[in-house]
């Protein structure tokens, strides 16, 4: 009787998934989708650390991020049936954070609203399918220079918020100098490089982990032994707690509806946008998950899943959802069909009951990850052609812009209008894709109104 039952368990899950069809079985997809979380699982501690710097709940947030990986990743590999898992994106959250509420000044609920609504954009983008003309829309050179441009971004924030890099009025920045933290700081830069280079699965997150514990033992001892006034950090309180409701569904469409908000919210489905697709189809032309004309397999119910994502987000209390580079990891290990994105969903769930103990993380342990994250984002800048001229000079203005001027917007606008006008003064204007001169008009207006607001 048992060994009927698993045999019907076995056919069933084959008709849902096609395991014969994909060549691979419920074991590897198993252990593909363990090691796909292992991977990605770091974002449970980086993405609340980073949005808690609007004034959000870290509780909140960390939930909120528990709650889109998890959905997010199980839809993927339910109505999509492919191993991609999604989470709040890395370079998304710091343009949520950085740009929308420190520098804009947008109240984080409202930052939430437009989340939501370009959650809800995105939906439509992809119904109708004008999501791929945006993309073919923007030169390629522009999408390669804004992802290097927001890798330096994260590692720029990853140095700041240890101290390693200070603000100085003389030369607006310098180094910030030796002390306790940012040895510590060092030694986990080399910790984590360590394991990334020698492929070590779950690398950044077990990173953060030794970070963590290294820093919690440097603390105690240094307390009881009189070099260290006040602890680097403090022990949890606790391991256990209930879920924190504080950011969910606290978002404010209202206020993300006023004219201000166009570009703000154009400027998230622009990161959004390239950052999915890029990602979503870098996967699947590596991993071979492309039908005979070399299109990604389930491409319009992948895109779709990705926008519900984004528009969960706004909902949940956390920056936009997107699909992860890491889930290459798992289709390395064999992942071929959605149960492998299912499996890393149900993962982060147990998480958001370890709230206590994920916030006592300290920033020290949190930083290194970020300027290797910023590592990983500088890939792209070898697609860049530059030994022509006229698509170096724009990728290299947004490139630049964005950790300079602390926004990628401002990145983003300049790379676009600086790319269009050389095309026209050249006699190229045949180069420009009409959808291009339409996204300029939304970067100039949004020039103007920062102008004079």
């Amino acid at each position: 009787m048992v060994i009927k039952r698993l045999i019907f368990t076995k056919n069933k899950m084959d008709r849902i998934f096609h395991f014969s069809e994909s060549k691979t079985d419920i074991h590897t997809e198993i252990i593909a989708g363990i090691t796909t979380f292992l991977a990605m699982a770091y974002i449970i501690v980086v993405n609340p650390a980073v949005i808690s710097q609007t004034g959000m709940s870290f509780n909140g947030v960390l939930f909120a991020t528990i709650l889109v990986s998890a959905f997010s990743s199980i839809a993927m590999g339910f109505y999509a049936n492919l191993p991609y898992a999604l989470a709040p994106g890395m370079g998304i959250n710091a343009f949520f954070t950085y740009t929308l509420v420190m520098i804009m000044k947008i109240p984080w609920q409202t930052a939430l609203g437009a989340v939501f609504i370009s959650g809800i954009v995105f939906i439509l983008l992809s119904i109708f399918k004008i999501r791929i003309i945006i993309v073919e829309a923007i030169p390629k050179s522009i999408r390669n220079a804004v992802a290097c441009g927001i890798g330096i971004f994260i590692a720029l924030i990853g140095f700041r918020n240890i101290h390693f890099i200070v603000s100085n009025p003389e030369t607006l920045i310098s180094f910030g100098g030796i002390d306790l933290n940012i040895i510590l700081f060092i030694v986990g830069l080399f910790i984590t490089s360590i394991l990334v280079i020698k492929k070590v699965k779950g690398a950044l997150i077990l990173s953060i982990i030794s970070i963590s514990i290294i820093t919690l033992i440097v603390s105690i001892v240094g307390t009881s032994l009189g070099f260290l006034s006040n602890p680097l950090v403090k022990p949890p309180a606790g391991i256990f707690a209930l879920p924190s409701f504080d950011v969910f569904l606290k978002l404010d469409i209202i206020g993300a509806l006023k004219w201000s908000m166009v570009f703000p919210i154009f400027s998230l489905l622009f990161v959004d946008l390239f950052d999915s697709i890029a990602t979503f189809t870098g996967v699947a032309q590596v991993s071979n998950l492309i039908d005979k004309k070399g299109i990604p397999l389930n491409v319009g119910r992948a895109l779709l899943i990705d926008a519900t994502s984004t528009t969960i987000s706004g909902l949940f209390g956390t920056s936009s959802g997107t699909v992860y580079i890491e889930s290459a990891a798992g289709i390395k290990e064999g992942g071929r069909t959605g149960l492998t994105a299912i499996v890393a969903g149900f993962l982060f769930l147990p998480f958001m009951f370890l709230s206590p103990l994920i916030s006592f993380i300290p920033p020290v342990a949190t930083a290194p990850v970020l300027v290797i994250v910023g590592v990983f984002m500088m890939k792209p800048v070898i697609e860049i052609d530059w030994g022509n001229m006229e698509e170096a000079i724009p990728a290299f203005t947004s490139l630049i812009l964005v950790p300079l001027t602390y926004s990628i917007t401002q990145g983003v606008i300049w790379g676009f209008l600086t790319y269009t006008v050389i095309k026209l003064l050249m006699r190229k204007a045949k180069e420009i894709h009409w959808m291009l001169y339409v996204i300029d008009i939304f970067s100039i207006a949004a020039l103007i109104r920062s102008f004079t607001s």
